[in-house]
């Protein structure tokens, strides 16, 4: 549970000399913005608007694999999607100051969309088509795959190894665990073979700006190889009342890619993974200073409880039929 601290020599002036060190002049305004797993900060230009600086966390990309999640923001810039590219200083987007790597982008302003609006679900729909025509281009090299390995047994695994379950819900844990995976390789049989391409990844309403009656996608640093339902599941609800909201979604999808019916096989495995390795995200991350103040409750007993609860009723509900669209 231990390790280095990341970005503790990230004070306001190393920020502001990273910045400046690209022949850009601060007003001396630095504002931390909400962000866990990197640093970000609204950084106040004696000339022109302020910039926003993303500073990644150490270790976590390699370069290459940081310039594919650059090269597929630009991809979609290009084919007039509303996303945010990092922007380009001396020819690159990528910089390096004093052992950090950071990247600075255009502050956009605007506030998550109302998801339980038709034309909302409908135009969320024909951007997430268009994002993934483009991202059916072309593959990934350096990037993730989400899948039950990577995103469920090995967070499962991290999670036991490190000791982080009360040791009186280590055996229930890992039995649900088994359980679950043993499910999971069922949905994805039914899902039949199913085509990966890239994707933004973490496409939750959190990530997306809404302004003027349009969808503005922001932070794709989670960008990765997977299925096309993996950036639609997050945004058509629970099972109980998602009917409606996933025939907008793929009213809007199918102007412009077909969606196979297939992949609704994999919503519920998808929600699973991420319950799996959301919570071993927290306890990697845990030598952070950020992460203790931010989730307090992570090491308490009945968290732990509480994440039993969901996978038992995931379990349930990966026995169920998919979504109904139609």
């Amino acid at each position: 549970m231990g390790g280095n601290t990341p970005f503790a020599d990230l004070d306001p002036d190393r920020i502001l000399h990273a910045v400046e060190s690209l022949g850009l002049r601060c007003d001396g305004r630095v504002l931390a913005l909400n962000s866990y797993e990197n640093r970000v900060y609204r950084i106040g230009m004696e000339d022109g608007p302020a910039r926003v600086a993303k500073f990644y966390r150490p270790g976590r990309w390699t370069d290459e694999a940081i310039g594919e999640e650059h090269a597929f923001s630009a991809e979609l810039r290009a084919a007039d999607l509303s996303v945010v590219p990092p922007l380009v200083l001396d020819g690159q987007t990528l910089h390096h100051f004093e052992g950090h790597r950071f990247a600075l982008f255009e502050m956009r302003g605007g506030h998550a969309p109302e998801l339980g609006r038709r034309d909302v679900l409908t135009h969320l729909g024909r951007v997430l088509g268009r994002m993934h025509a483009v991202g059916a281009a072309r593959g990934f090299r350096h990037r993730d795959v989400i899948g039950i390995e990577s995103h469920g047994e090995d967070p499962v695994h991290y999670l036991l190894e490190e000791g982080w379950l009360p040791p009186e819900l280590e055996d229930n844990f890992e039995r649900l665990a088994e359980a679950l995976f043993d499910a999971m390789d069922d949905c994805y049989e039914r899902a039949g073979e199913t085509v990966m391409l890239r994707l933004h990844g973490d496409c939750h309403p959190g990530n997306i700006l809404w302004r003027d009656d349009q969808a503005h996608f922001v932070d794709l640093d989670d960008c990765l190889a997977g299925p096309a339902v993996q950036d639609l599941w997050m945004l058509a609800g629970r099972r109980e009342d998602s009917r409606d909201p996933w025939r907008w979604l793929l009213e809007g999808y199918e102007t412009f890619r077909a969606f196979d019916r297939r992949q609704l096989h994999l919503v519920e495995p998808l929600r699973t993974l991420r319950l799996l390795h959301h919570n071993a995200w927290i306890a990697r991350r845990w030598h952070d200073p950020a992460f203790p103040v931010a989730f307090p409750w992570f090491e308490a007993p009945r968290h732990w409880e509480s994440v039993i609860t969901q996978m038992q009723e995931q379990l349930a509900a990966l026995q169920e039929p998919p979504p109904d669209p139609d």
